[in-house]
């Protein structure tokens, strides 16, 4: 009964021709992208270009950038996950298809023979040919596995640009934190050579008896707490030019000579952000999430496919015979043709487990491309309003330190006409290194914002996949 049954289904299915069960994949709508920090006038609808670093006409970061985007290992790592994932898809694609295979064989055996009375016989059998396997894909099962590779392929190939998004990033974000330290130290450095200046003229007064000892060690307390801020500052500064070292993948060491200090305005312009709308079709990251949704729908189809029966025919051509002389001769000629069919007719729990098993893993990925696009969105927002408000936030500041600037001028002008006592000097000094130390601090912060804004619009532009990962 069960025979007939499966015989009826067989037939039925060849005469309808193939089918492709399971759900038809659809990708979610996206909706244009209405983002609130745009409005700002701190931004711009200039399209930006694609190598968004060089608005900052830095050809020490350029050269960095470059370099990154070649050597870097994370890349590396990323293009060989896209060539892992092209060559599992172009295997999955040929599964459809027949398998050949050409072998050849030698049996030699002594066995006892019923024919003979028992007696043990000594046979020997050559076989040389062609073996060839094919399973029918009627249900569509190789069809949906081939899906599912297609779209890994998709989702590894955004993952890879996601990485070179994300290093660029990274590379630029150090070399702003560096070059804001290395200006911070040199701020440090002024102050010690002004106290120093402020030190002596202390001292000079104390031995003129016209200043007091009281004078002498607040000054040169303030002096050594500068001079123990600096390490710190030297620390941090070697750190940064060791991760871009790494990044571009070389060793730590190997770009002491091209870091050497150099001045780096903040941006001082509108920053171009172009069309945002379609914001979610530029993140690789919202794209890879869409292609994993795609594939992980294509296997439930691949479960759903099991339900049904499997149809496969193998078959060899060749020679068959007891001597390897000759064995080629039309004599020997050989061939044999298998169909076979198989079907979990009686472990259908077991089946139908490993389907709600991907249904479930399907509805998980589905819900992870959706906190894809909310992160997307939470991420964008945020570096648009924390680059709009640093903005204010350094103009702030440098009005601050030029204050600053002309306070400490005229405390020195009055100290040293004895109108003013070296406290009030000793205040106006340490707010204005605070000031110089928080500008410059300022000034990186604003250039790493706008990384962080152009990392979260998905790089800008379009980066190319590399030929040797395609």
């Amino acid at each position: 009964m069960v025979m007939r049954g499966l015989t009826v289904a067989v037939a039925s299915a060849l005469l309808a021709g193939c089918m492709t069960v399971g759900p038809d994949y659809t990708a979610p709508p996206v909706q244009p992208v209405q983002l609130q920090g745009t409005a700002d006038p701190a931004f711009s609808s200039v399209s930006p270009v694609a190598d968004w670093w060089s608005q900052f006409n830095d050809p020490v970061l350029t050269q960095l950038m470059h370099g990154a985007l070649a050597g870097n290992l994370d890349l590396r790592i990323a293009m060989a996950r896209v060539r892992m994932a092209r060559a599992a898809f172009t295997e999955q694609r040929l599964d459809q298809l027949p398998h050949v295979t050409a072998g050849g064989s030698q049996d030699r055996r002594k066995q006892p023979d019923a024919s003979q009375g028992g007696e043990r016989v000594f046979s020997e059998t050559y076989q040389l040919g062609f073996d060839a396997g094919w399973e029918l894909d009627l249900f569509g099962r190789q069809r949906r596995a081939a899906e599912a590779a297609r779209a890994d392929l998709g989702a590894e190939r955004d993952n890879l640009l996601d990485a070179q998004v994300t290093v660029a990033a990274e590379v630029a974000r150090n070399y702003f934190e560096l070059r804001g330290t290395q200006k911070r130290i040199a701020v440090a450095r002024q102050t010690l050579v002004n106290l120093r200046d402020t030190q002596q003229l202390t001292e000079t007064r104390w031995k003129l008896g016209a200043g007091s000892e009281l004078d002498v060690q607040s000054s040169r307390a303030r002096l050594k707490a500068i001079e123990a801020d600096i390490p710190l500052l030297e620390v941090s500064e070697v750190q940064s030019r060791h991760r871009l070292a790494v990044l571009l993948g070389q060793r730590p060491e190997a770009l002491d000579a091209l870091l050497q200090p150099r001045e780096v305005p903040a941006f001082a312009q509108a920053l171009p952000l172009g069309d945002t709308t379609d914001l979610l079709r530029r993140r690789p990251d919202v794209r890879a999430a869409e292609r994993r949704l795609a594939a992980a729908t294509a296997r439930v189809g691949v479960a759903t496919a099991d339900l049904f029966p499997r149809i496969s025919v193998s078959g060899f051509v060749g020679f068959l015979g007891g001597d390897a002389n000759g064995l080629v001769n039309g004599s020997n000629k050989a061939w044999s043709l298998t169909p076979s069919i198989s079907w979990a007719a009686f472990d259908f729990g077991t089946v139908r487990a490993r389907l709600r098993a991907s249904k479930a893993q399907a509805d998980g990925v589905a819900a992870e491309y959706e906190k894809t696009v909310l992160l997307a969105l939470e991420d964008t927002e945020n570096a648009l309003t924390r680059y709009a408000k640093e903005q204010s936030r350094l103009a702030i500041i440098a009005e601050q330190a030029e204050a600053a600037r002309r306070a400490e001028a005229l405390a020195q002008i009055q100290y040293r006409e004895g109108s003013q006592d070296f406290l009030a000097l000793l205040d106006a000094q340490r707010n204005q290194l605070a000031a110089d130390d928080a500008l410059a601090a300022a000034e990186a912060t604003v250039n790493v914002n706008v990384v962080s804004v152009y990392k979260a619009l998905g790089g800008a532009g379009q980066f190319e996949v590399p030929l040797a990962s395609r």
